[in-house]
């Protein structure tokens, strides 16, 4: 059950005997990425690779290649005649140290194509080294868009997590050694060439794991929809990610093996990917870099628990409250004829039950986090990228108050229309 789908005007979709219907993944956009979706559609990797080049450098990370995932995909390269080289070592939140050594590994390679399987930081590695590999110097040289001068190798992304949508992106996230400052470096010519959506690579991921991407990929989709960069084309896909993880994500939490649901989710998670490709971020995750940064909570949790109190914020503006109240009427959460003030908190509160049910921490305490640290942590987030994309101005005295929010469990019963 493959489909294989280009991101062009005329879009081309290839399906095997016998597959089931699913939503157009892009309909009128200007791209010539494929998608390749289905179980078991990682056997089509060396068939694409082969029309790339000849000569690939996989990039992935030790745990995937003790499951197998790298052995796999080693296998159908090498018998459809590509030398093949193996970088097993990307780390979570790569750093521009660790992209250095996934670049300087290829270049005694003479690769002309690379492949990155895995979560969102195999995928950030991959993108990084090419960079480095293509253009030279050191990732802060790219951080902001459209830096890279010189032509890039083409890229194969295969996600093994339904979160990130990196692989729908031309954006490496790469965190400086010393600030710890997450830096956005991207390219159009860094964006993959193909990805392939193969719903059974994540049925091997922990179930917190499974949670933490499934809640990043929903923030991904709510942020995106509301950014001060949305438009029509970034609408739709934030649209279909929502739709396809809020009806998906509670299967998940129930039955890890529903391979339905997970397809769902991946699927959704690349819709979400390719909405930020086209738009951008907000304040949520400009709230969750610094706590990541200063205790290392996860990022799927960070961005989890600062989401419903940036959209109560975000909510005081009528045209985001309009927004989220459409999202609530397509998923049936409320009639036609409810108001945008209630449709919109009911859409809260939906966000609330899936934090419950991936089982979050509902406060800043319950991480160990004071009152002391909440003027630093704000004072980082307003140095976020993504906060000048929120709908409504953030400044660090903003932050300060959401963060203090934060620290009560009761954290989106709060009126922010006197905020700013």
């Amino acid at each position: 059950m493959l489909h294989r789908v280009h991101l062009r005007f005329n879009m081309e979709i290839k399906a095997s005997e016998g597959s089931i219907g699913i939503p157009f993944f892009a309909e009128g956009n200007l791209s010539d990425q494929e998608v390749i979706f289905g179980p078991d559609s990682i056997s089509k990797l060396g068939e694409v690779a082969k029309e790339l080049g000849d000569r690939a450098l996989l990039v992935t990370d030790s745990g995937l290649a003790k499951a197998g995932h790298a052995e796999r995909a080693l296998d159908y390269l090498t018998r459809s005649g590509l030398e093949t080289k193996l970088f097993d070592r990307s780390i979570e939140n790569p750093t521009d140290s660790s992209v250095r050594a996934c670049a300087e590994f290829a270049r005694s390679t003479e690769i002309n194509l690379i492949v990155g399987l895995g979560g969102g930081s195999s995928m950030d590695t991959a993108k990084g080294c090419n960079f480095l590999l293509t253009n030279g110097g050191k990732m802060a040289d790219y951080w902001g868009v459209g830096k890279a001068n010189q032509s890039m190798l083409p890229l194969i992304a295969i996600p093994t997590t339904a979160g990130t949508g990196s692989e729908c992106q031309s954006f490496a996230l790469i965190s400086d050694d010393e600030t710890h400052m997450k830096m956005a470096c991207g390219d159009s010519k860094a964006l993959p060439k193909v990805t392939i959506l193969d719903p059974i690579l994540t049925l091997s991921q922990p179930q917190r794991v499974t949670a933490c991407t499934g809640i990043d990929a929903l923030a991904h989709a709510l942020e995106s929809a509301v950014c001060t960069k949305s438009n029509p084309g970034s609408s739709r896909h934030s649209s279909e990610a929502f739709k396809l993880i809020e009806g998906n994500l509670p299967a998940v939490f129930s039955d890890p093996e529903n391979i339905e649901a997970r397809g769902n989710m991946l699927l959704g998670a690349s819709h979400a990917g390719a909405a930020i490709e086209r738009s951008m971020l907000g304040a949520a995750h400009s709230m969750a870099n610094p706590l990541t940064a200063s205790r290392g909570v996860v990022h799927g949790i960070a961005v989890g628990l600062s989401l419903p109190i940036v959209m109560a914020y975000n909510s005081e503006e009528q045209s985001v409250r309009s927004v989220y109240a459409n999202l609530a009427r397509i998923i049936k959460l409320v009639d036609s004829d409810t108001s945008d003030h209630d449709a919109s908190k009911k859409l809260i509160g939906r966000v609330k039950e899936l934090l419950m049910l991936a089982e979050f921490p509902k406060s800043l305490s319950e991480l160990g986090f004071t009152h002391s640290e909440i003027p630093n942590l704000a004072q980082n987030a307003s140095k976020q990228w993504t906060a000048t994309f929120n709908p409504r101005p953030m400044d660090a005295s903003i932050f300060e108050k959401l963060y203090s929010q934060l620290l009560n469990p009761e954290v989106c019963d709060t009126d922010f229309s006197e905020a700013v």
